[in-house]
């Protein structure tokens, strides 16, 4: 149960982050939502938070509101994909009608609950006493709308992920699989009730691998909803990392080329707090050194010549180039004027932005595997 709690939310946070970011959002808005009121069921239903609401507000309202709060969840999802429709007025409409039916569902479980006695109520699904009308009509009523709603969230979500690429079509199906097995745990709960309303015991096995089943769709369900975000995330996590890394592995290169021409050192845009704070951003700090490196070699590049030596551009090795620009810091340190114009940096591992801060890390590397 702790572990299902914290997957739901986790996919609350993350939605709740987005729909900050985009408030007018109908889909949006709904499949957080949906999220909200799943996560808001949760604690009503562990013991400490259903003994509370139950001493407070009497015995079986906790399992009303939790009831209640699943109806309303399904709903938000069933919304979701209505107002995503291409038709934007037709799917306000469709979920106006939905909205009149989970209401009505819902005053008639409310209804069912409250004309027995607490003490009837206060059992569990696997305890419940099935044989009362008002006990089965309020398991079966909201377990049919479950699978109902459940149902047509699969097959519009099945459609999405057939229809995407991936990484989307990957949280999509995972989404839809989850739905389906929702479904499908509600519909066997639905006939549990019906066999038990006839007074016919079902082994608590098959009620527990029910139970297991729900837990772990909604799990799946929750993962699918949230997958898409977080792969991009992780994939902006590992692009940090990496640009982190290489402007550490840079450093040689750049002290060495900082030393010889400090004004080529980029500086923030104003002095302002907010441009310094931005200044200090991890992939401005790896594009800018990338910037500085290259100036600074293009300075350097007249120390680099051999003496007689009048090539037009620079195309040497990585182990050789780190030998030279140790030499030219100290002539430059010396004073020696540069004895020629300046020539590029021959491109040796490609022409492509990547392979040129491969070169820059080599000759930094090198650098300090020399020092």
């Amino acid at each position: 149960m702790e572990l299902l709690l914290l997957g739901l939310l986790a996919a609350l946070v993350w939605k709740l982050y987005q729909w900050k970011r985009s408030p007018h959002n109908a889909p949006l808005r709904s499949v957080t939502l949906c999220l909200l009121c799943a996560a808001l069921s949760y604690p009503v239903a562990m013991p400490g938070g259903a003994s509370g609401v139950d001493t407070v507000a009497g015995h079986g309202t906790a399992k009303l509101i939790q009831n209640v709060l699943l109806l309303l969840t399904v709903y938000f999802l069933m919304c979701f994909y209505l107002y995503s429709a291409a038709d934007e007025e037709a799917g306000r409409r469709r979920a106006r009608r939905e909205a009149v039916l989970v209401g009505v569902v819902a005053v008639a479980i409310t209804v069912a609950a409250v004309s027995v006695p607490h003490e009837v109520f206060a059992g569990s699904f696997s305890t419940a006493d099935m044989t009362i009308p008002q006990i089965a009509f309020f398991y079966g009523g909201a377990g049919l709308y479950l699978m109902y709603a459940l149902g047509r969230t699969f097959r519009w979500t099945r459609q999405y992920a057939r229809m995407s690429r991936r990484p989307h079509s990957t949280g999509l199906w995972m989404t839809a699989v989850g739905l389906g097995a929702m479904a499908v745990a509600c519909a066997i709960r639905a006939v549990i009730v019906a066999v038990r309303s006839a007074d016919v015991d079902v082994p608590h096995p098959l009620m527990a691998a029910v139970a297991f089943l729900l837990v772990a769709s909604i799990l799946l369900f929750a993962a699918g909803v949230t997958y898409s975000g977080a792969r991009a995330r992780f994939s902006s996590l590992r692009l940090w990392l990496q640009h982190r890394r290489d402007h550490r592995r840079l450093s040689p290169l750049w002290e060495l080329l900082a030393e010889a021409y400090p004004d080529n050192v980029l500086r923030p845009a104003s002095s302002a707090p907010l441009d310094r704070w931005r200044a200090r951003g991890v992939h401005r700090r790896y594009h800018r050194r990338i910037v500085e490196c290259r100036d600074g070699l293009v300075d350097i590049s007249p120390y680099l010549l051999d003496e007689g030596d009048d090539s037009t551009v620079l195309n040497i090795d990585s182990a050789e180039l780190a030998a030279r620009l140790r030499r030219a810091s100290t002539r430059i340190e010396k004073g020696v004027p540069a004895p020629r114009r300046a020539v590029p940096l021959a491109m040796a591992l490609g022409s492509d932005r990547e392979s040129d801060v491969k070169q820059l890390i080599a000759v930094s590397d090198e650098l300090r595997a020399a020092a």
